[in-house]
């Protein structure tokens, strides 16, 4: 607080004030600065030593590089000229137009997207506008009112099948021709415009067809086989699918087809009732809970076992299967209407169809009709049909699971994805051969780099040189160990001893060189409460620490969950204690106390009361190139969103700030909501109408100030997560502009020097020993590639910090998109790597920079506080997003106790 106040009393040519002081006439605080643009390449990096690699990039050859590409809108009419929009019938008309008009096409074969394109290579001889088109679909034939589209007569074999048929009216209209010549060009190494990935998305949508023709699931670029020896059950009535990421890649080689094993998620295929009793995690069927199963089941496919016919389900009956009636027209003699009786479900397929149920008799029925005409199903003859995508998050123990079960050893990985290219016969592909396209079979070798291993700083001035990038604190003490006087531990209705747990913390930080108090209190939760709701067990828990600490807070709490994931304890009390206690704490649910578990505790609590475990030997003193001399902020922007389908939950936007500079170990975070599923952060600047900045930047801009010797910021390291290709500009023209105001508006006249570098996770590239064979391993920690398999133009490289102990590495995939600090190669990789090696609450190196993994630690805890609210009712102050349109809850800001503390560690 003292420090904040010297701030705003420093004055404008000595700090960053709270209001903003009038600026010369000549300055704009709400100017526009140019337009930036993404730079290229400039350079490769030289240091480290050389390492032979391969990678899952297959050489492309093109022996037709004057391709062009026609490119068709489709539009698809029904016979009363209604759009028509269902997914999978785009593809069977296109395949009957292709059989019925092959003359018109001159045999021309199509590469069509399942929507409304369709690429040809080279013009179509002739197109009409419109072709009438017919499909034939079989299906049971049945009497008007039987529950199921099925006969009413005695045997479920003797209903006879017939043919309806649906006419439907296919246009093709030219749109626009697509060059091959870029992707010729891009073969040399040049790419001369954005024209490129035009080209390669016609040729991704080839693969994509050819999967179709096969019958497989198509999930983006990836495509995956109804082969039950793919499927892995990972609990819950859901199984992981195995298959296959196909695309072509424009690198630095030429052209590439990028093939690695994917995975999806789909419901395990078989039984409905099976399903409803694993998703439930019951015994037997009359322990169902059918309001959840009637949410869980809506809008699945499924085919019936007497029939082979595939409906989609709508809904449950509202009784049992033996109390649910409609109504069945009988035929009387000449009269064909007949008159209508009730008849329940179970009566029907029991007597007219002769189809004995075992179960079904007192279970509801599936309905799969029309809201105003249900059809009644009995869930015994009723099976899910394979391949069907499930989208819901998955728990802690099916993400575990997932894990253990899909992982794969680089040889084994490398075997599947051979096996794969061969098997797909992609150059017999009859539209790719038009182009001219060949693919080799062997994986794509080149040379990488294996940079010098960071030494570590820890207690008594020891020197840390991690080892496969690894290291430990055995006999070793913390470099900067913090002292805890005062605070508790709470028990919610754990089986532990917590007399235990705090006897042996003590010992094990004493070791590490902690000096930790005996606890003032230790408080269980009484028995009565462990049956209220989450929220009233925490307050209730609050109110007993009050009581104990009557002369103010705590420094530390320690929490001791029943649960060791997803407890639905963590969201209220970590609310609780960050904003209205204003307390730090760390949760735990000990399987097994050991040193080791004790000591990735106190690296955690360490780090949140404002300790430090360890630093990088180059920071104390600073030998940081580019940045020892010159004040620089380090930032790392992360979004979260909620799961799949939940638009009503706000995003969440986190930044986390370098402080204490010239260190670059140290972060604090700033979170807010936005809308959902809006990536680009919408709070980094947000004027209020006094001309005051409530943004994340000004925060984190006056907290560097304060931590850095009253220095300003002159460089900003941006390192941004989470964004596609398609958003890098976003990033430059819109998020780096509000940081940009964010400084103008502190008064500022000089501008910082902005290095922005873009994160991906999310790729396919898989990096592997070129003498795997012998050595199937891993590659080490530090290999870093920046030529060959990367872009032909833009500057990227891809860095595998990590040692990877289990299935195959995935390297982190860097794209620098701004750099006027004018880093050279070496010096930029070199600081992306030791950023990878300052996580404070690990001792390993870490697979992406931990500005970047601090920000999602903080998006994801803070955000776990709207899981307990009612965000139609909140009495939360809202604030609108940027459209103005939809309302999103705001957060509660932090105590200002550990608003600037690392809580999130």
């Amino acid at each position: 607080m003292e420090k904040e106040a010297a701030i705003e009393e420093a004055g404008a040519c000595a700090s960053l004030p709270s209001p903003p002081p009038k600026l010369p006439a000549t300055v704009k605080p709400e100017m526009e600065s140019p337009k930036r643009s993404i730079v290229t390449r400039h350079g490769v990096g030289r240091s480290g030593h050389p390492i032979s690699l391969q990678s899952n990039h297959f050489n492309v050859s093109v022996s037709s590089p004057d391709v062009v590409f026609y490119h068709y809108n489709v539009t698809i009419l029904s016979e009363d000229d209604k759009a028509v929009e269902g997914k999978g019938i785009g593809r069977k008309l296109v395949d009957t137009l292709y059989e019925t008009f092959t003359s018109d096409f001159s045999g021309k074969r199509f590469a069509y997207d399942g929507e409304r394109s369709l690429y040809t290579v080279g013009p179509l001889p002739q197109i009409k506008q419109e072709y009438p088109l017919v499909l034939e679909e079989s299906f049971a034939k049945c009497e008007r009112g039987s529950p199921d589209g099925g006969s009413p007569g005695a045997n479920a074999k003797r209903s006879k099948h017939s043919f309806r048929s649906k006419s439907y009216k296919v246009g093709i209209s030219y749109a626009a021709t697509i060059s091959f010549k870029p992707v010729a060009l891009a073969l040399k190494g040049i790419e001369a415009d954005n024209s490129t990935q035009d080209s390669l998305r016609v040729l991704d949508i080839i693969l994509r067809q050819q999967a179709a023709n096969r019958g497989c699931l198509l999930v983006r670029q990836s495509f995956f086989h109804d082969d039950s020896r793919n499927f892995v059950d990972v609990g819950g009535g859901v199984s992981a699918v195995r298959g296959f990421h196909s695309s072509f890649r424009a690198i630095q080689r030429g052209l590439s087809l990028n093939l690695d094993v994917s995975t999806t998620m789909i419901l395990t295929p078989g039984p409905v009732i099976n399903f409803l009793i694993t998703n439930q995690n019951v015994q037997e069927p009359r322990q169902i809970d059918w309001m959840k199963a009637k949410r869980m089941l809506k809008n699945m496919r499924i085919k019936t076992m007497h029939r082979n016919t595939e409906y989609k389900i709508t809904g449950l009956s509202e009784k049992p299967c033996n109390q649910q009636y409609f109504p069945l027209k009988v035929k009387n003699g000449d009269d064909e209407n007949g008159n209508a009786v009730e008849i329940t479900v179970y009566e029907y397929f029991t007597k007219h169809c002769g189809i004995e149920l075992k179960y079904s008799a007192y279970l509801p029925c599936l309905d799969v009709g029309k809201p105003k005409r249900p059809n009644y199903l009995p869930l015994e003859l009723c099976s899910l049909v394979s391949l069907q995508r499930y989208t819901k998050a998955l728990s802690s123990n099916q993400r575990a699971t997932l894990v253990e079960k899909s992982r794969q050893k680089p040889p084994e990985r490398m075997r599947i994805l051979a096996d794969a290219l061969r098997s797909h016969g992609y150059n017999e592909d009859p539209v790719l051969a038009a182009c001219g396209i060949s693919i080799e079979k062997q994986l794509t070798q080149f040379e990488g780099r294996i940079l010098e291993t960071p030494k570590l700083k820890v207690g008594r001035n020891e020197d840390c040189i991690p080892r496969n990038g690894r290291w430990n604190f055995n006999n070793k003490m913390f470099l900067n160990p913090t002292k805890i006087e005062t605070w508790g531990v709470v028990n919610f209705s754990a089986r532990c001893d917590m007399s235990f747990i705090s006897r042996e913390l003590i010992n094990c930080g004493r070791n590490k060189g902690i000096h930790i108090e005996r606890p003032q209190t230790l408080v269980e939760e009484d028995q009565q409460f462990r049956r209220a709701t989450p929220v009233a067990r925490v307050e209730r828990m609050f109110e007993q620490l009050k009581s104990k600490f009557k002369e103010g807070p705590p420094q530390f709490i320690l929490c001791v969950l029943p649960e060791r994931k997803n407890s639905d304890i963590y969201g209220p009390w970590k609310r609780l204690s960050l904003v209205n206690f204003g307390v730090v704490t760390q949760c735990i649910s000990p399987f097994k106390i050991n040193d080791q578990y004790l000591t990735n505790v106190l690296l955690k609590i360490n780090a949140k009361l404002g300790g430090i475990n360890s630093l990088l030997a180059i920071e104390r003193p600073s030998n940081i190139p580019l940045l020892k001399d010159t004040p620089t902020l380090i930032l790392g922007m992360d979004v979260s969103h909620g799961s799949p389908g939940r638009a009503d939950i706000p995003s969440i936007a986190a930044v986390v700030g370098s402080r204490c500079w010239p260190l670059i170990s140290i972060y604090r975070a700033s979170v807010r909501t936005q809308s959902p599923r809006a990536e680009m952060i919408e709070s980094l600047y947000k004027p209020l109408a006094n001309g005051h900045d409530d943004g994340i930047i000004r925060e984190l801009l006056m907290d560097f100030y304060a931590t850095s010797n009253h220095c300003k910021p002159k460089q900003i390291i941006l390192f941004r997560d989470g964004v596609s290709e398609s958003q890098f500009n976003q990033v430059l023209n819109i998020e780096v502009e509000q940081i940009i105001k964010a400084y103008q508006n502190l008064g500022e006249v000089y501008l910082p020097k902005f290095t922005v570098i873009v994160t991906q996770k999310n790729h396919h590239t898989r990096l592997f020993l070129a003498n795997q064979a012998k050595d199937p391993v891993n590659v080490p920690p530090g290999t870093v590639v920046d030529t060959k398999i990367v872009h032909p133009r833009n500057y990227d490289f891809y860095m595998c910090a990590h040692a990877g102990m289990i299935g195959t590495s995935r390297p982190a995939h860097y794209h620098v998109l701004l750099d006027e600090i004018g880093f050279s190669p070496d010096d930029l990789q070199n600081l992306i790597h030791s950023l990878s090696y300052v996580y404070q609450r690990s001792t390993t190196a870490i697979s992406i920079v931990a500005p970047i993994c601090y920000a999602h630690l903080a998006a994801k805890q803070v955000g776990q506080f709207l899981k307990f609210e009612d965000l139609e009712n909140s009495s939360e102050q809202k604030t609108m997003t940027s459209s103005g349109n939809i309302p999103v809850p705001e957060l509660p800001r932090l105590n200002k106790a550990v608003a600037k503390t690392m809580f999130f560690c």
